[in-house]
Parts: C-alpha cells; structure tokens; sequence
C-alpha cells in the first residue's frame, strides 16, 4: 500500500539474514527521477493502490476508497505515515483504468454480484488479458470486512469473485508458467499458492510460508509482492520491514531495509535486474541495482 512518495535519492544498509549467513545487498543508488522531483500522473482520488499496465497500454488501479493517514514516531526518532482506518472521506473500492497519458480515469467496477468492493489492493493480467485482483477490505472502530480474490476483465464486462473468504488479502502474482496464483495475506503473514485449473478457476491451496517476524514478539505482516523468472515470490514484508523471498518449495530469505512498513516491489531496468521497492512511512522510493535474480516479463 504505498503513499505518496517524495522519491529522494537514498543510499542503505540493507542486508540480506538466514538462519547461517549474512551477507550485504547491492546498496540502494538510484531515485526515480535523478532530480529527486516528483510529477503527478493522473488524479484517481481515493486510495490507489496496486497498478498493472493492461493488453491496451492502459493502466489499471485497485482504487482501495483511501485510508485515514496518522503520524507516528519511528525508532529513530523521526516521525513517519501510517495507514489506519476507513475514514470519511471513502469513495469505496473500485478498479480503475488510466489511459496510457494519465489525462483520463474510469471506472469499471464497483461491486461484483451486488456486493461493493471494499478496497482493492493488487493485481496481475493472465496470458488471456483478464487480471486477478485482491480485494483488502477496510476496518472500522468495531468492525472490518470480510473479503476475497476476484477475476475480470479489462472492457468492464465480466468480474467473479474465486475466493472467499480471506483475511485482508494484499499482494497478488501469478508463477512464471502461468499456473500458481500467489496471494500474500496480510495479518496472518501468510503466502499462499492456489494452482490454477484455468483462467479464473482455483484449485488445491497450499502454505508456501510464513514471512518471518521481527523482535521482541517475532511478529510480522505480508505486503504486496513480485515474481521473479526462477519463479521465486518477493514479498514487501510490515513491522520486520523488508523483503522476504520465497522459493516455490518454501525456503525463505529476508532483506531488512529501512522502514518497518516496505510495502511493494516491482522490477525494471536492463534485463529486469533492478528491484524497486516503496518505502511507506518515509514515503520513499528506493531501487536495488543487481538483484541477484532477473524479474519476470509480466503479461501485458
């Protein structure tokens, strides 16, 4: 769930931990503009959150109605941003589609057999051109949502929901042969693999994992998340703030970065060797030049 990002030109620390080793990271060296400025794309108002570009170079957003935004101090003693409850403001959820130039914003859906969305966090586009989505849902003073995974279509004319229900689902990714969904669950730190029976129809579910937790109460969330092309699964892991990466049998590797809320990734550059990640609280955009593995293509 990034915020708003002031993309400044940042160099860490970040470092990779197993249960043997410890070894440094490519540093983090770029922005993403070298100016360190900022523009503004498009206005989607809301919450937008998850992004994929589409079969038409169009952009589609999971809209999560937006979030009640509160200051906190950080362990460093400066102050950061931290996502809470609905707040008044809530436009609700939806899936939004942004032309290619950022000058017009639609949406397509609103609600999936007469129940609304409530906050649609992440998608993925298939080899067909539909796309998968999460929906996160929102909390309340007493209350939070029950919700679920859901498939469409980018013309506005089909959504299904798949699965239900889930507890706060957030990232979502599909394996590098197009046959596993991937959906990280938030509170329950969980990734999760379903294998795929056809477009939009799941199979068998199995644990790939749990991200690993941060000291003193060994606790941690799932983020939003990435594929890479050896089909390893990156996860933007909260409070243990970092990267956790999975390999499809479960092994698990920890990059601790800078922020206990890293909240996405994403790869680009040359050969798909630059990992991207959003630093939430600190509202930073951060890239690691030679990931040790190359991204994968996405559909598009």
């Amino acid at each position: 769930m990034p915020r708003d990002s002031s993309f400044l030109k940042v160099r860490s620390n970040c470092q990779t931990a197993t249960s043997s080793s410890r070894r440094s990271l490519p540093a983090v060296s770029r922005a993403l503009r070298r100016t360190g400025t900022k523009s503004v794309f498009a206005t989607t108002g809301g919450g937008p959150n998850g992004a994929a570009i589409g079969p038409d170079g169009a952009i589609y957003v999971a809209q999560n109605g937006g979030f009640h935004w509160t200051e906190r101090p950080l362990p460093d003693g400066t102050v950061g941003l931290f996502p809470g409850e609905q707040p008044a403001d809530y436009i609700g959820g939806q899936i939004q589609r942004v032309s290619a130039d950022g000058s017009e914003v639609a949406t397509l859906y609103r609600e999936c057999d007469g129940e609304r969305l409530k906050g649609p966090n992440d998608l993925v586009f298939d080899a067909e051109g539909n796309f998968y989505f999460t929906d996160h849902g929102k909390t309340r003073p007493r209350d939070r949502d029950r919700t679920g995974v859901f498939y469409a279509s980018p013309d506005g004319k089909m959504i299904r929901e798949i699965i239900f229900p889930m507890e706060s689902p957030n990232g979502i990714g599909l394996s590098p042969d197009g046959k596993v969904l991937y959906i990280a669950e938030t509170p329950t730190g969980r990734l999760y693999a379903y294998d795929l029976v056809g477009p939009g129809q799941v199979g068998m579910r199995r644990v790939v994992g749990t991200v690993p937790g941060a000291p003193p109460f060994n606790f941690a969330m799932c983020d939003s998340l990435v594929v890479d092309a050896e089909g390893n699964v990156i996860v933007a892991t909260l409070v243990n703030g970092g990267l956790t990466s999975f390999t499809p049998a479960g092994q698990a590797t920890h990059y601790a970065c800078p922020d206990i809320l890293t909240t996405n990734a994403c790869f680009g550059g040359p050969g798909l060797r630059t990992l991207y990640a959003t630093l939430s609280t600190t509202g930073k955009l951060i890239a690691f030049d030679n990931w040790p593995t190359a991204g994968l293509k996405l559909n598009c």
